[in-house]
């Protein structure tokens, strides 16, 4: 029997993480959010890795009550990810993943493109995740794991925030209003580039995001969270003094 490992957050992804990692051998310890993380690290010091999969939304209090046993065990994989978000806590080397399928209440995992991982427990969880038929694809650089993770962003938050005007699905979106992704997306990349404090590589990303846009062309663009990222894009841009008038012209007619 394998040691154990940690679940922050059970539910869809969490549940799908969960199937895979006892399908590889690993009992799976969960930790439902807001359960007392000090108390689940007492009962279990030295887990093969500790898996956050909250929404982004709750990864900040989680990673404020995070033991600091469990600190370097650490596997990261929301949504809106950067290395602002983890740097603060201390956390010591830990695993990214963007993740790249979809699961939701009542239907099976879609994958849209394999899923890049970064870090010391990357080839643990892609032989998992291989077991569930889910293809990932491991990141030997940070710089690359970097581009991985702004490729997510780009994709999520153009998509949601275009959704907002047009609707539709992806497909419909680059097919019938290029023009306004490029928009959104070089302002998008304006805030990224102020996050990460990189000059990112603009053609290369908006390339690697239509990969993803092929990859589930009936995705549908407006996501239940589209006008907070609106919002917190516009939060961003005020705080770094950006000139964001695509995004604010939507936000007025949202």
């Amino acid at each position: 029997m394998r040691n154990a490992l940690v679940i922050i957050g059970i539910g869809e992804i969490g549940g799908v993480f969960a199937r895979a990692f006892l399908r590889s051998g690993y009992p799976v310890y969960p930790v439902n959010r807001g359960e007392d993380q000090e108390l689940a690290a007492r009962l279990l010091p030295e887990p093969q890795l500790v898996l956050i999969s909250v929404g982004e939304a709750d990864l900040q209090p989680v990673l404020s009550g995070m033991p600091g046993i469990w600190r370097d065990r650490v596997v990261l994989l929301q949504n809106e990810l950067l290395p602002g978000n983890w740097a603060p806590y201390g956390l010591e080397d830990p695993t990214i993943m963007s993740v790249w399928f979809e699961k939701k209440k009542g239907q099976d995992v879609k994958v849209v493109v394999p899923s890049p991982l970064f870090g010391h427990h990357a080839t643990r969880i892609s032989e998992a995740l291989n077991t569930l038929e889910i293809p990932c694809v491991i990141v030997q650089k940070e710089k690359d794991m970097l581009f991985e993770l702004v490729r997510k962003n780009l994709y999520i938050l153009v998509t949601n925030i275009c959704g907002l005007s047009t609707g539709g699905t992806v497909g419909e979106l680059w097919a019938e209003n290029e023009m306004l992704v490029r928009a959104v997306a070089g302002e998008v990349l304006d805030v990224q580039d102020k996050l990460t404090g990189t000059k990112l590589d603009r053609d290369g990303l908006i390339a690697a995001m239509l990969v993803a846009f092929q990859g589930d062309p009936r995705h549908k663009c407006q996501g239940r969270t589209a006008v907070q990222r609106l919002r917190r894009a516009l939060d961003y841009g005020d705080q770094f003094d950006l000139e964001l008038p695509i995004l604010h012209r939507i936000a007025r007619k949202t």
